[in-house]
């Protein structure tokens, strides 16, 4: 059903039959109710608040899940440690240093010879140290890195066997006369 003005316009050749038709539909439409009113100023700025909210919540909780990984982690290595220690088989102090002090550890003969070969490792445990095999130290190191004092395997090699010195600071001019 068309109103009076639009009938007129058709008549005098303004506007097109098709046009008209598509008018009248939308209008139907908006009286209906079946198209979504468009959103307000004040509803678009809820809306955009309740989506940065949303991205606050979800970086607040990878955040969370991150340092709860890597408790979980530290408590793994933890107990790697507490289940695969060696016990000291002597009275010898095996001394060493750390980055912020020295630390010494009750060690036999043999486990000493094993930790400076590289077979026995070092770890921290609950402010105290204690030893562990090689393989439990990978396993160890892979969890919390920060849990191995001293590796004497994975320590840089000094070489002294060739007698040679190449660092370019204290280099010896070619030109040197004795």
């Amino acid at each position: 059903m068309r109103n009076p003005l639009q009938e007129q316009l058709l008549k005098a050749g303004l506007v097109k039959k098709g046009k008209v038709a598509q008018v009248v539909r939308e209008q139907a439409k908006a009286r209906q109710g079946k198209q979504p009113p468009a959103p307000s100023p004040a509803q678009q700025e809820i809306e955009r608040l309740r989506q940065e909210k949303a991205g606050r919540d979800r970086a607040l909780a990878a955040e969370h899940n991150r340092q709860a990984r890597i408790r979980e982690q530290k408590l793994q290595a933890r107990q790697l440690i507490l289940d695969a220690r060696v016990s000291p088989e002597g009275e010898r102090l095996y001394r060493f240093a750390t980055a912020s002090a020295t630390g010494s550890v009750i060690v036999g003969d043999a486990q000493a010879r094993q930790l400076a070969s590289g077979a026995l490792v070092i770890a921290a445990l609950d402010g105290g140290h204690a030893v562990i095999p090689r393989a439990v130290a990978d396993k160890v190191r892979a969890r919390d890195p920060d849990a191995i004092v001293v590796d004497h395997a994975a320590m840089p090699q000094v070489d002294d066997g060739d007698g040679t010195y190449d660092d370019p600071r204290f280099a010896v001019p070619d030109d040197l006369v004795w």
